[in-house]
């Protein structure tokens, strides 16, 4: 290790002045400051080999003295810059192939200590939130505050009616499937076997509307062949589904309306298992990424790679692929010599006695697969995500659905991750792998395996229950968790800290999302599920303003914040499946498309929303504000969910904000509407006095040229 050989006294003359200012000056622990952002971390990323600049913040002649704490030993720091309000103090290391973990140390005068590390400034150390800088960990850039928007293919829109689910086509969990001829139908309580017959060409049709929405990214759920509309019963990972891509005639003419019947219930095996109706899907599906990246935009796609479907070509438990013999070989349930019986965990090997086998949660139409006991299917598995992120299909990354659970070990999970990432990094370096994942992820996010995770626990949870009460499930409504601004910082700086500084910068921050209730109908605070409650009432006392905070933290958040469809579009519903209704086409709340609209470009509008720092501000029942800064830029950001108008001092010199400077208003909510109206501010002693209406987000920017 490499330090920068620091100084060992202050400057006589300022050394002078701090004692002239106070004898025994106080620590301003606030005025620390610390993270993973270029001004802090140069480079944030590195190799092995690399020299990373590491400072820190703290008060101007505040400090006598500064520590950088590694594994190795502590190392004095340099006091190297400084402003109106801050000294800055650095030490360079140069790292090896292994993490390295810091944190800072710092001495006043008179022998006042202070500690700092993701969790911020404290008297006592708890290096559970130290810092880690990781050799080699690089995330993609484009993904840093890119705002995404995620769709449920089914549910988006129509573009060809020719590839719709028919009536009675085939058995789906022991009963028919249904097209549905009313798009603005609510979905049933047991909707699996609804199909709406939105497609990727219905995508493609509304490409201008996400485009002038400001959308950087799309989020496809499943699209690999299914016999459900959710399709995270994978029948076959080779293939797009031609249901929601292209079906052909037997000549490999695409067929137009009209083109077919619904005669017999083998029809859905003629089109998921025809050669050129999957082949004419693939092309398609191209063809729309390579649209999709014409206008700027990227596509992510999901990864169901912990389990497939029993319709899996594979098990072929429903005997959809010993028809097609001379394309498909014998699958694990028809055969014991099938080559894919160890892709399955079975519990018995008498045949033909052969139904126990292992499913996800003991769900048989959904066999888990068997990594540990077949390689092959391992490098399979492998193939698929380099196959996808390679031309002539190019995604631009993974969602991977629940990757904890993959694999029958923990020790075997992070094998087979970091295989994964290889395989998909050495294809595409710039592809994202994004994970849905409940609670803790350190373990992942060490630099081998994922980038970065759906963000629960450092976002939708926290937001949620500060500005309801209620989980996410709206399963629960907890009167001690709404407008507890204590909680809501509390979580997010514990579950922030635990990801690291890159896996936040570019995390999925949802609101809502296809496992979840609408954050809109969370609004209503009501505890209930489309079984005992009714569709109605998903939609009844429901707070547009509540739900304008929301978007407002979203957009200002350090991650990519992601729009679930419809959301901006005021659609209400409980968990899934009442979470899966129709993007409402002609029946839009074009207000909140307009506020959508506008806070988006509001949010991209201010690179430190997307890459600066983070530091909260204040915290007061039902009220928080926070900043992203660096050291040339400053977004103030206010929240007060309060029901009545109130007045707070906001202490914005934390953010660098010079103390007799000029901030801007650029964004306001409140309970009738939104305003883009500019209003100016002027700071006292670094403060910031302003009064707030109710139910309101207010987002303030540092003026221009001020130093």
């Amino acid at each position: 290790m490499r330090l920068v050989k620091s100084t060992e006294t202050l400057e006589k003359n300022e050394k002078k002045l701090l004692y002239m200012c106070n004898a025994r000056p106080v620590l301003k622990m606030r005025a620390l400051f610390s993270d993973a952002t270029k001004d802090y971390r140069n480079p944030p990323e590195c190799d092995p080999g690399d020299s990373v600049a590491l400072r820190l913040r703290t008060g101007k002649y505040n400090v006598n003295k500064a520590y950088l704490c590694t594994d190795n030993g502590e190392y004095r720091m340099e006091r190297v810059d400084s402003d109106n309000l801050f000294d800055y103090y650095e030490a360079s290391v140069t790292v090896s192939e292994k993490i390295l973990s810091y944190y800072f140390k710092v001495e006043t005068a008179h022998g006042a200590v202070c500690y700092y590390n993701q969790i911020g400034a404290s008297r006592e150390l708890n290096q559970y939130y130290n810092f880690r800088i990781i050799p080699g960990y690089k995330v993609p850039s484009w993904a840093k505050g890119a705002v995404m928007y995620q769709i449920f293919v089914d549910r988006f829109a129509n573009g060809r009616p020719q590839n719709n689910v028919l009536d009675d086509e085939y058995n789906y969990i022991g009963e028919h499937v249904n097209e549905v001829k009313d798009w603005y139908k609510y979905p049933e309580p047991m909707g699996v076997r609804e199909f709406y017959g939105g497609d990727l060409q219905g995508v493609w049709d509304k490409l201008d509307y996400l485009e002038n929405l400001g959308v950087d990214v799309i989020y496809f759920n499943p699209l690999f062949v299914s016999p459900s509309n959710h399709k995270y019963d994978i029948q076959d990972y080779d293939y797009i589904d031609p249901h929601i891509a292209m079906i052909v005639s037997d000549e490999g003419e695409v067929l137009a309306p009209g083109d077919h019947d619904n005669t017999h219930a083998t029809r859905y095996i003629d089109r998921v298992t025809n050669r050129r109706n999957l082949e004419a899907s693939n092309i398609y599906f191209a063809q729309l990424v390579e649209e999709i990246h014409k206008r700027g935009m990227k596509v992510i796609i999901d990864g169901v790679f912990n389990h497939c479907g029993s319709f899996n070509k594979w098990l072929d438990r429903e005997h959809i692929y010993s028809r097609s013999r001379d394309q498909y070989e014998s699958g694990a349930y028809e055969r014991f010599e099938s080559p894919y019986h160890s892709f399955f965990k079975f519990y018995s090997d008498q045949w033909p006695d052969n139904g126990s086998y292992d499913g996800w949660w003991g769900h048989d139409t959904l066999p888990k697969l068997n990594y540990e006991g077949s390689k092959k299917l391992e490098e399979y598995i492998l193939d698929i995500g380099k196959k996808w992120v390679s031309a002539p299909y190019n995604v631009d990354g993974w969602r991977l659905d629940v990757a904890a659970d993959l694999g029958y070990s923990p020790e075997y999970n992070h094998e087979f991750w970091k295989k994964f990432r290889k395989s998909v990094k050495d294809a595409n370096p710039q592809a994202v792998i994004l994970a849905e994942h409940y609670g803790d992820s350190y373990d992942w996010l060490s630099g081998g395996e994922w980038d970065t995770v759906m963000n629960y626990d450092a976002f939708m949870e926290p937001v949620t229950w500060f500005l309801t009460g209620m989980e996410k499930h709206s399963d629960q409504y907890r009167e001690d968790m709404l407008g507890n601004a204590d909680n809501f910082f509390g979580a997010m700086h514990h579950n922030m800290s635990r990801m690291g500084g890159q896996p936040v910068s570019i995390s999925m921050n949802e609101l809502s999302n296809h496992d979840h209730s609408r954050f809109l109908t969370r609004t209503n605070h009501r505890v209930a599920r489309l079984a005992n409650a009714g569709p109605e009432a998903a939609g009844e006392n429901i707070d547009k303003a509540v739900f304008m905070e929301a978007v407002v933290i979203q957009m200002t958040w350090p991650g990519a914040p992601t729009i679930y469809y419809g959301d901006e579009a005021g659609v209400c519903g409980w968990t899934d499946p009442d979470n899966r209704r129709t993007y409402p086409w002609g029946r839009e709340d074009k207000e909140l498309i307009d506020f959508h609209r506008d806070v988006i470009k509001m949010h991209k509008s201010c690179e430190v929303l997307m890459s600066g720092s983070y530091k909260q501000l204040l915290s007061e029942y039902n009220l928080i504000s926070y900043a992203r800064f660096n050291r040339d830029d400053a977004v103030i950001v206010i929240i007060n969910n309060s029901p009545e108008e109130r007045r707070t001092k906001v202490p914005v010199w934390e953010a660098g904000l010079p103390y007799n400077s000029d901030v801007e208003q650029i964004f306001v909510t409140y309970e009738n509407g939104y305003s883009t109206a500019r209003l100016g501010y002027t700071l006292s002693g670094g403060w910031l006095d302003i009064g707030l209406r109710a139910k309101s987000a207010v987002v303030l920017k540092k003026l221009n040229n001020q130093i």
